[in-house]
This record gives structure tokens, sequence and C-alpha cells, in this order.
């Protein structure tokens, strides 16, 4: 893909607003974005991808929407966390473990910034263990 810029998809230079936001629903593991990113942000959405075609798919997707150099970082639950959430079950991963998979789906195409764990507590009270990764795109 090569990245088209857009007037309206411009990063603002000021503080952003809700309407500065270009919000997309879509089945991300069938996406094909339009143009490129500078940032992609996934809370929660990769680690109920359990299927590897579902994860190949988001991998292609995420390639493919983030610019060279773009950066995403991707939340998932910790190792430790839990296995199942809203009745669904989910893939946990290490920092290490979902930077492993990253490269073993776009090979070399991305490479770990930063990465720290979270302990995040719901509504009701409930710890869940989380892990946050940073990565950024490279030229290749």
């Amino acid at each position: 893909m090569i990245c088209r810029p857009s007037g309206h998809h411009q990063l603002p230079t000021i503080a952003p607003r809700g309407d500065d936001v270009a919000w997309i629903e879509a089945d991300v593991t069938k996406w094909e974005p339009a143009w490129c990113y500078a940032v992609w942000h996934d809370r929660a959405v990769f680690h109920f991808l359990t299927a590897a075609e579902d994860r190949a798919g988001y991998a292609r997707a995420l390639s493919d929407a983030l610019r060279a150099g773009g950066v995403t970082i991707i939340a998932t639950f910790a190792d430790d966390g839990p296995e199942m959430c809203s009745g669904l079950p989910v893939v946990r991963y290490a920092p290490d473990t979902l930077a492993q998979e990253l490269d073993r789906l776009l090979p070399g195409r991305f490479e770990k910034c930063n990465a720290r764990r979270h302990m995040h507590i719901t509504p009701k009270g409930n710890r869940q263990s989380f892990q946050y990764s940073v990565f950024r795109k490279t030229d290749r």
C-alpha cells in the first residue's frame, strides 16, 4: 500500500477533540485501509483473536494502515491475566511473546520500543492484568 495524504486526516496541530478523530467501525481481520496513519492504538482487541488466520488478517491491516515510522500501541491481557473475557476465550501475552507473534506475522516490520504491565480494575472491582507494548513500524 502507498500512503496517500488526506487533508482531513492530517494530525491536528492543536489539542485533538472527538471530531478530530476518524472513527472506523470494521472487522479488523478483513479491513482494507484507504490511507495510512501515524498511530494505531489497540486497547484489548488483539487478545480476542484466538484463530491464527484472524491474527494474520489483523497483522495485514495493521501493516497496511500504519505508515513507515508510525507507532502502534497494543494492549492485551498479560500472561497472568484472565483466560476469558465477557464469556469469550482470549490469548494472553507477555511483552516478549507479543513481540514474537508480531514478528512471526510481519517479519522485520516492527521493532519493540517499550512495554509495561498494568493492573486494570473493572467497574465490579475485579483485577485484570494487562500488558501494553509499543512498536514502531520499520521502513522494510
